[in-house]
């Protein structure tokens, strides 16, 4: 019913940027929140971001200050550009998104989702 695609990984040197996108489709009624998280190798996924349908935002202690999320509404995309990264940021980034699909019988569910994760590599 619904897919989330995510894009704009990479690797780049510390003090450089990149910019993440992750576009929901399917029978979307509405997207509640949208969320980045990360998981570092032999380290547990956490939550790095959200920005809720009010356009409220929240942040991890460790980006706050340099990365931002952001969401373009109309196409059910959410963004995480990413400033002054430094090798600790390398990671797995996942999207999550809490929203609500429409089944073809017409049926409404709200449930989170994943996209398949996108690798974010900083070199020193």
């Amino acid at each position: 019913q619904v897919q989330l695609v995510e894009s704009g990984g990479g690797l780049v040197q510390a003090g450089g940027s990149l910019r993440l996108s992750c576009a929901a489709s399917g029978r979307i009624f509405s997207i509640n929140a949208m969320e980045w998280h990360r998981q570092g190798p032999g380290k547990q996924r956490e939550l790095v971001a959200t920005i809720t349908s009010g356009g409220s935002t929240n942040y991890a202690d460790a980006v706050k200050g340099r990365f931002t999320i952001s969401r373009d509404s109309a196409k059910n995309t959410v963004y995480l550009q990413m400033n002054s990264l430094k090798p600790e940021d390398t990671a797995v980034y996942y999207c999550n998104a809490d929203l609500t699909y429409a089944s073809v019988s017409n049926k409404y569910t709200r449930r989170d989702y994943w996209g398949q994760g996108t690798q974010v590599t900083v070199s020193s």
